[in-house]
């Protein structure tokens, strides 16, 4: 029997508007959802619908308010990232889970060569011919996705939009994750950088990866899908 790489139980989440006289938000509630190897799960809904929300606590930079989000990572033990320590959610985000986010955040001044090819080193020092391989990898990501060799030295935070979010996606996807989170990546592309996009989704999902995305795009969304969760189920009703 497969297992899922993710398993999502009874997850709520709500808002507190302390500027607000305290008024509570609650985005989702009881959310349930199983996610497995080669599945690209599209969230559906229009905005306002808790899907960027789900993500982040998926990737636990938001707290549930309550339920679980299990990860399978394989044949090791199973992780609730609910409970995880900062630690443990560290080495899970460099080992397992890949995240592409709306913003691409970077530390200034930091080539977009680097930015690539740091997903594959450990973050311990390493040696010349280590980084030099992390490199060229990263330059084969950027330049598939049609940054010039002109760009590589310049960091990403004088790029356009889409520049950054190409950068972003290479950034994410050039390390093999058991677990993919994608807000709206293709948003800020053209046609042919959407494509590429689609094609890297659908590679990623034959070597085995679970995908779950946000897509702006309805004929993108249509490209990657193999399951859509319509995302009004765990709203609550008015």
């Amino acid at each position: 029997m497969t297992l899922p790489i993710l398993h999502i139980d009874a997850l709520s989440k709500r808002f507190t508007l302390h500027h607000q006289h305290g008024t509570v938000l609650d985005v989702l509630n009881n959310v349930d959802l199983s996610v497995y190897p080669g599945e690209c799960v599209v969230l559906d809904g229009p905005s306002g619908m808790g899907k960027s929300t789900l993500l982040k606590l998926i990737y636990a930079n938001y707290r549930a308010h309550q339920g679980s989000v299990v990860l399978y990572p394989g044949t090791k033990q199973a992780v609730d990232l609910t409970r995880a320590a900062p630690r443990e959610l560290l080495a899970i985000r460099h080992d397992t889970i890949g995240y592409v986010s709306q913003f691409l955040r970077v530390i200034p001044r930091v080539p977009a060569i680097d930015v690539v090819a740091e997903p594959l080193l450990d973050g311990r020092a390493a040696d010349a011919q280590t980084i030099q391989a992390a490199k060229d990898e990263a330059g084969r990501w950027l330049e598939r996705l049609r940054i010039p060799p002109s760009l590589w030295a310049l960091p990403p935070a004088t790029f356009s939009g889409g520049e950054q979010q190409r950068v972003n996606i290479a950034r994410s996807l050039i390390k093999p994750r058991a677990l993919l989170l994608l807000d709206e990546p293709t948003a800020s592309l053209d046609a042919a950088n959407t494509q590429t996009v689609i094609d890297m989704i659908g590679e990623a999902r034959a070597s085995g990866a679970a995908i779950v995305g946000v897509f702006h795009d309805p004929a993108v969304a249509a490209a990657v899908a193999t399951r859509r969760v319509p995302m009004r189920q765990f709203r609550t009703a008015a």
